[in-house]
């Protein structure tokens, strides 16, 4: 099984908070984390209220997305407020439902100063 329509299922749900939707996708065992903000939320039922209680009018859609038969990564651009955000996030797959999910935030920032002459800013 090729996850690709899985994940572009998961946001599309998600985008349209069809909630019933969204969590037919999820394996009950489920686990989302984010290492930049150390949170963790276990079960399917947790990870949909998770989404369910998100503040504001946000919407998302997808940037790049890869996948073959036993995982999947995706770039979304996430707006809120008027401000963009970048997500990066790694899916892996149990019983053909998402059962881990890893989001990284990237937040674009300075780096420090390299004698390097092969350094290019863009």
């Amino acid at each position: 099984m090729e996850y690709g329509k899985t994940v572009e299922q998961y946001w599309q749900t998600l985008n349209d908070r069809d909630w019933q939707a969204f969590g037919a996708l999820l394996h009950e065992g489920m686990v989302y984390e984010i290492p930049q903000t150390r949170e963790r939320v276990r079960g399917k039922e947790a990870y949909i209220d998770f989404n369910k209680t998100y503040p504001g009018d946000w919407t998302l859609a997808i940037v790049h997305l890869v996948a073959d038969q036993h995982r999947a990564v995706s770039q979304i651009a996430f707006r809120d407020d008027g401000q963009e955000q970048v997500g990066i996030s790694f899916f892996e797959f149990k019983d053909g439902l998402i059962c881990r999910i890893t989001d990284f935030w990237p937040v674009a920032y300075e780096p420090p100063l390299r004698q390097s002459r092969f350094i290019e800013r863009y």
